[in-house]
């Protein structure tokens, strides 16, 4: 009678019927026609889903508990400062071992996402917002022109420290990094309808109320003539200090053009954020030398959006609301 490793496909595949049928591993065996030993390794082993045997592993579990505690202590911190830090408190393993167990804990180094800063007021505004445009749907939504600005750098490659996290942890405050509005940086404004885009505007100082008019009467309305012809809308923009100037709301009121009420710090339940990132996820190939190459390339880049694009993330809408609704104001994964 042979070992395990010495059974048969078809033997094995017998050892698994007659086990589902209630024989004891002794008629088993006989059955068979191999020891009972054979029949008892083999039914553990496929109890434990072990396929096949190997060298035993040279971190214990406790190791293992010790492990992820040091990952979850610093999630940005790279394998080497993980390593040794593992090492320090005692495990006797490789740079590449201590990689493969975070692996095997579900760990995997992803960009963090970046989480704008929100205080308890700016969450309660944002529910109720949320709350009064909640039966809104998406042929509303389609009115609405988006609006924001965006910063593009001619390096896209460096995107900051990464972090170590497991599959749905992404909005774990731990593995968030916080974004900082109004970065010092040459800006571009976009604006977009559920139909298609509107023309760019790339801003060469810093945003006042004077240069935001300036954007609105020189790319704002051409691009709502584009974008609606001579149907309705109403226009979109955030909250910056720019566009709550008197003057500027003068300016809306002088052309007639409503207002949606937005709340502060929202750049998650805005579409247009969204389609910045497709923007920058297509260039990320490209290689601009200098300001003027970046500039043609972010504007051939825009020019390929296609309106089934713009059509998607506006009538994910509905679904942002409620997701704001359900985080009670907090910032959504959007």
């Amino acid at each position: 009678m042979g070992k395990t490793a010495d059974l048969t496909t078809v033997q094995k595949m017998t050892i698994d019927t007659l086990k589902k049928e209630g024989k004891t591993q002794k008629v088993i065996a006989k059955e068979v026609g191999c020891s009972q030993s054979s029949v008892s390794k083999h039914i553990n082993r496929e109890a434990k889903g072990r396929k096949r045997c190997g060298r035993k592993e040279c971190t214990s579990k406790t190791d293992k508990r010790a492990l992820e505690r040091i990952v979850k202590q610093n999630r940005f911190k790279n394998v080497g400062e993980i390593h040794k830090e593992w090492t320090v408190a005692g495990v006797s393993a490789s740079r590449s071992t201590t990689h493969r167990r975070m692996q095997d804990m579900g760990f995997s180094c992803r960009i963090p996402r970046v989480k704008p800063l929100l205080n308890k007021r700016q969450r309660q505004k944002r529910r109720a917002w949320a709350q009064d445009k909640k039966d809104w749907t998406a042929a509303e939504w389609s009115k609405v022109m988006f609006s924001d600005e965006s910063k593009f750098c001619i390096s896209f490659g460096n995107q900051g420290p990464r972090v170590w996290r497991k599959t749905g942890e992404a909005q774990n405050p731990r593995c968030l990094k916080s974004s900082v509005k109004f970065p010092q940086s040459v800006m571009v404004w976009g604006a977009m309808s559920s139909a298609a885009v509107g023309p760019l505007c790339f801003l060469r100082s810093r945003v006042n109320a004077a240069v935001y008019q300036e954007v609105l009467e020189h790319f704002m309305l051409p691009a709502a003539d584009q974008l609606y012809g001579g149907d309705d809308f109403i226009f979109q923009h955030d909250l910056a200090p720019a566009h709550r100037a008197k003057s500027t709301s003068t300016c809306f009121k002088d052309h007639g053009i409503p207002l949606l009420d937005w709340p502060a710090n929202s750049p998650d339940l805005n579409p247009i954020e969204n389609l910045w990132g497709i923007v920058k996820r297509k260039m990320r190939d490209a290689r601009p030398n200098n300001a003027e190459e970046l500039k043609a390339t972010i504007k051939a880049t825009w020019a390929l959006i296609t309106p089934e694009e713009c059509n998607r993330l506006v009538d994910s809408m509905p679904r942002r609301i409620a997701a704001a609704i359900q985080a009670k104001g907090a910032a959504t994964k959007y």
